[in-house]
């Protein structure tokens, strides 16, 4: 019986001090391991799941908060855009390799294209998205939306950036990496609208891949 008891307890060590719960592990290394799903598979169904979480996430919001963050691909640095809601929800991301007035005047008119206008939308300081947020009210867009620059207002959205910061791979190309994030994006989106809901109690990322996909079965 001692034996059974410390046998027990060096299989549960395994999973002692790890960042996710021990089924989760055995769940995901099973699956790496049982299936053969090529990369391209992958990125195949992250764009979907993408587009489609996207859908029922089109109402306007009062508030955004955009920013952008490093990701590297074949060694150099490039530029993710990434824009949220009030409640941290990722409304888009826009994947550049520079950082500069011309991106952030395309990613901002994405967003309006998508959502409209909201009453507040929180940046840095950075010079190229204050060009062109000007240039776009000039023109007709985000003219009842206000631009604020507050760093502390935007903390959330810097925080937001560390679970893609600490998944950056090694990525090939631009491409892959887009299409690669979005699915990252997809997966962190669907467990803050459950925590937002108070539904995350019995939460699973497969079951919530089927609904979100409409299968039934």
């Amino acid at each position: 019986m001692r034996r059974e008891k410390e046998c027990e307890v060096r299989q549960t060590d395994h999973f002692k001090g790890k960042q996710f719960q021990k089924d989760v592990i055995i769940i995901a290394v099973g699956y790496y391991l049982r299936y053969n799903l090529s990369y391209r598979e992958v990125q195949e169904y992250s764009k979907v799941l993408y587009h489609l979480l996207k859908k029922k996430n089109r109402q306007s919001f009062y508030s955004w908060k955009m920013d952008e963050t490093y990701i590297k691909i074949k060694g150099r640095w490039h530029y993710l855009y990434r824009a949220i809601d009030s409640d941290g929800l990722t409304l888009d991301i826009w994947l550049r390799k520079k950082r500069d007035t011309q991106a952030a005047y395309a990613f901002l008119k994405r967003l309006q294209k998508q959502f409209g206008q909201p009453k507040v939308i929180v940046t840095d300081k950075a010079p190229s998205i204050g060009v062109a947020f000007r240039r776009l009210k000039s023109s007709g867009l985000y003219t009842k939306t206000e631009h604020r620059t507050v760093k502390y207002l935007n903390n959330l959205i810097e925080q937001d950036h560390r679970p893609i910061k600490r998944r950056n791979k090694f990525y090939r190309s631009l491409r892959t990496a887009s299409t690669t994030i979005k699915g990252m994006e997809t997966i962190r989106g669907i467990y803050k609208m459950n925590r937002r809901n108070g539904t995350l109690l019995g939460f699973s990322v497969s079951t919530e891949i089927k609904v979100l996909l409409g299968i039934t079965a």
